[in-house]
């Protein structure tokens, strides 16, 4: 037994998983993207196995690489997020919905709206991941021949979540008052108007939508570079970074967590669950063998491309059975580069090596048995490496299906995770404080 600390669990949807091979799995739902009874089955299937939340990434373009490639992925589409999560927020009663929001490419007034809108449909159930969004081919989509330069995003997204949780603020908790019998449906006195005018965002304000239920949507976030971590030191309460192994994740967590301290933020308002790949098997070798089939399923295309995606320059001009050549920075992101870079110097890999590995999924995985797996889950947990995992699973319905059934139960049995719900809304669930009212909470402190 682990005493008091216990694991959070969010699985990484896309709306599925994220290995470009999946859908070629035996057994596997093909057109799982596009089929919202498939994915209601897999948004149940987590709530009956106490998940913290389901966690949908977006993206606002086709993947940046070559047709030839892209044929062969089925990560390229899916739902948009939001309105996919309302749909699964009346189907669920405990499930966390997560959803990404670019802080680039959308308005800070649209994303306040439809976040606020999505914790009310679920009764306190939303969460906001905060992207700068690194890939360059999205500015084509939205009026920009080239993209925001890297340290600018972050520096746009500072002042954007600035922006939208002051716009959350707008109502007090009692402003709605809704006196029939004096006909005053809210009280203007509990009204803030924001009137923001920063570097980079104009926006008068107030939310057309009361505070939602939460106070905020949980806030996640991603970065590993310096810019993304101080980004989350200062705004995040959920983290899912995948470092590359545990003492990576040691490093992440105590610097992150550090960061915050010196913000002025509690450590403990933060949960640092890294994204993890996970395969399981009866046996060790069981499960090293489903992730050698599932890899092999990645066709050679996808792969190089994905590889050109994640060092921001053209990995097909490479001889393919060499080392990597030095690469130099871009604009793309900086932490993805440096994983990639840093993977094909440790493991010595060549360029179709190191392709064929992260055309499937390349980075923090568990492949072993429901006990190894436990047991690489409690040391994470017990030397502060994690405060729990987002899980990505390999092929579905199979690998959540193997995780709930057999994964889930060891953890219960060793005290590291719970049986049942500890509340109805995400921050409940996730321990994590209600905001206060910063307009209102100061001005009846005054009083």
């Amino acid at each position: 037994m682990n005493g008091s600390r216990q694991l959070h669990l969010g699985a990484f949807m896309r709306p599925v998983t994220i290995h470009t091979g999946a859908w070629r799995y035996p057994g596997a739902f093909a057109d799982a993207n596009f089929n919202f009874a498939h994915i209601k089955r897999f948004a149940q299937t987590l709530e009956r196995a106490r998940f913290d939340a389901f966690f949908m990434a977006d993206h606002l373009a086709v993947l940046n690489m070559p047709l030839e490639a892209l044929k062969h992925s089925h990560t390229v589409t899916s739902f948009e997020p939001f309105t996919l999560l309302s749909a699964l927020a009346m189907v669920t009663e405990h499930l966390g919905l997560v959803a990404t929001g670019s802080t680039t490419f959308d308005a800070p007034y649209h994303v306040a709206r439809r976040f606020a809108s999505l914790d009310h449909l679920s009764g306190g159930r939303a969460g906001w991941n905060i992207v700068t969004t690194s890939n360059p081919d999205a500015a084509l989509n939205f009026g920009m021949t080239d993209h925001m330069e890297h340290g600018e995003r972050y520096r746009r997204a500072r002042e954007f979540y600035d922006v939208v949780t002051g716009l959350w603020d707008s109502w007090a908790h009692d402003a709605f008052i809704r006196d029939v019998e004096h006909g005053l449906f809210f009280d203007p006195d509990k009204l803030h108007v924001l009137n923001h005018k920063g570097e980079y965002l104009s926006v008068r304000g107030p939310l057309n939508i009361a505070r939602p239920i939460q106070g905020w949507p949980v806030i996640v976030q991603a970065g590993a570079s310096d810019s993304g971590r101080q980004l989350a030191a200062e705004t995040a309460e959920a983290v899912f970074t995948p470092p590359s192994n545990i003492a990576a994740g040691r490093e992440f967590y105590a610097d992150v967590k550090g960061r915050m301290e010196k913000a002025g933020r509690s450590p403990d308002h933060m949960k640092i669950m890294p994204a993890c790949f996970v395969v399981v098997g009866d046996t060790v070798e069981e499960a090293r063998a489903k992730r050698a089939k599932l890899d092999s399923l990645v066709h050679y295309d996808s792969a190089i491309a994905s590889l050109s995606i994640a060092l921001g320059h053209d990995a097909s001009r490479f001889p393919p059975d060499e080392p990597l050549p030095e690469i130099p920075e871009s604009n793309a992101s900086k932490s993805a580069r440096y994983r990639v870079v840093a993977m094909a110097a440790r493991e010595k890999l060549t360029v179709r090596q190191l392709a064929q590995r992260l055309g499937g999924y390349s980075g923090l995985a568990m492949v072993g048995t429901p006990k190894s797996i436990a047991d690489e889950m409690e040391e994470w947990l017990l030397t502060k490496a994690s405060d729990g995992f987002t899980i990505m699973f390999p092929y579905l319905p199979g690998g959540l299906e193997d995780f709930v059934a057999s994964v889930v139960p060891e953890l219960q049995r060793r005290g590291l995770f719970r049986r049942e719900y500890q509340g109805k809304t995400l921050r409940e669930n996730l321990g994590l404080p209600r905001p206060g009212n910063r307009f209102f909470e100061a001005r009846k402190a005054a009083e």
